[in-house]
């Protein structure tokens, strides 16, 4: 992932391609190692190394097995006005398999 804010024809082709309206997790495979910028996402199955370049993107990511939806988690986690941006940010963790439908 280059960083949370992307170009907004990115951000609006991410949120075609994904449906946060599903239970998602992290993926059991990928460890998040604590950083001053966020986190380090390192996934053990691909061995793809994903940046997490806000506390809160970490947060969000940490916590999506206990909401019933991604689209809840970002929504009770994030401010509304960012909140676009986080779920962008999501539809790349899926297609780099940080996260995934659980």
């Amino acid at each position: 992932m280059r960083g949370l804010l992307e170009p907004v024809a990115t951000t609006v082709a991410a949120l075609e391609q994904t449906d946060l309206n599903r239970a998602m997790e992290l993926h059991p495979e990928v460890a998040l190692r604590d950083e001053s910028f966020g986190a380090l996402a390192y996934h053990y199955g691909n061995r793809r190394l994903v940046f997490l370049k806000s506390r809160p993107l970490v947060e969000l990511v940490s916590s999506l097995g206990s909401h019933a939806t991604a689209k809840e988690a970002v929504e009770s986690l994030i401010p509304s006005a960012e909140q676009g941006a986080y779920m962008a940010a999501l539809s790349n963790l899926e297609r780099s398999e940080v996260i995934r439908e659980r």
